[in-house]
């Protein structure tokens, strides 16, 4: 299925953290397939919808030297989320983090649910903007960077919030560590966010707090090899909200997120096939 809920639910379900994603599938072999992975996971299905006439989102990954390359297919089950079907879920917990990203918010149906979720909860909002050529527009991310409370972005996501905010071209002269640090804080003022996350890859992380603190990770244990990088920064994301729901110590949170993004890195594709790959990190972290 496409996006990056259905990579950030199961580890949280892996590692006994309550959760409940809310999406839609199409009545085909793919929705069966994720009907499974979700009884793999023990998650609950309360938030799943079926669509009698849309398929099953997928996305095609092309991989190579350079990296991989996605393929989003349109209207697909998740761009049609019913509004109606998903409060009434949501009426039922009282969730602590709201995840939420661009790409159901192509269609405005789906879009028109996410708002009117936001709209009826308190909870903390989780942006992870992932952005896709031709799946999103500036408007969207300007209205999901102000419904958030924290953001996470990519090097590459950041450059073009700096363009279309500061008219900072990514072609231009490269910005010093401090001209960086200035920037991600008039965005952070900008849209009353409380942090931002940037994710680098096997370089770390670094966290701006709207108070000026600013946190860099970079002390990341090497994965013995790397077959490659799809899902890692959502494998981030997961560890963050898990963190964050059991209180861990923000620089402790970060370590933990940036070693474990590393290790989905070892593995092919973006959730393990193997139920046991989490019992490390089980064990680790008690």
């Amino acid at each position: 299925v496409a996006g990056p809920p259905f990579i950030v639910a199961p580890p949280l379900a892996a590692f006994m953290a309550p959760q409940l994603m809310i999406t839609r599938i199409g009545n085909d072999a793919p929705g069966q397939a994720v009907r499974a992975e979700f009884e793999r996971f023990a998650m609950s299905e309360a938030g799943l919808q079926l669509d009698a006439m849309e398929e099953t989102g997928r996305v095609l990954v092309e991989r190579s030297a350079r990296g991989h390359r996605f393929t989003i297919l349109p209207n697909q089950a998740y761009d049609f989320i019913d509004r109606d079907a998903a409060l009434i879920v949501a009426e039922g917990v009282q969730p602590g983090i709201v995840y939420f990203g661009t790409l159901a918010q192509r269609s405005e149906r789906s879009r028109t649910t996410l708002n009117a979720l936001l709209g009826a909860t308190t909870a903390l909002r989780y942006l992870d903007l992932n952005l896709r050529d031709g799946q999103y527009e500036e408007r969207t991310v300007t209205r999901s960077l102000q419904a958030a409370n924290i953001a996470k972005v990519n090097e590459e996501e950041l450059q073009a919030l700096f363009q279309w905010y500061f008219q900072i071209k990514p072609e231009g002269p490269a910005l010093s560590a401090e001209e960086v640090r200035a920037s991600c804080q008039a965005l952070l003022q900008m849209f009353s966010l409380d942090a931002l996350i940037l994710t680098l890859g096997h370089r770390g992380s670094a966290y701006f707090s709207v108070d000026g603190q600013v946190i860099t990770h970079r002390d990341n244990p090497a994965p013995p090899f790397v077959i490659d990088t799809v899902g890692a920064g959502d494998a981030f994301s997961a560890i963050f909200l898990l963190g964050k729901m059991r209180n861990w110590p923000l620089e402790l949170t970060l370590a933990r997120a940036n070693e474990f993004a590393g290790a989905i890195c070892a593995i092919p594709g973006a959730v393990p096939r193997d139920l046991g790959f989490y019992d490390q990190w089980m064990r680790k972290w008690r």
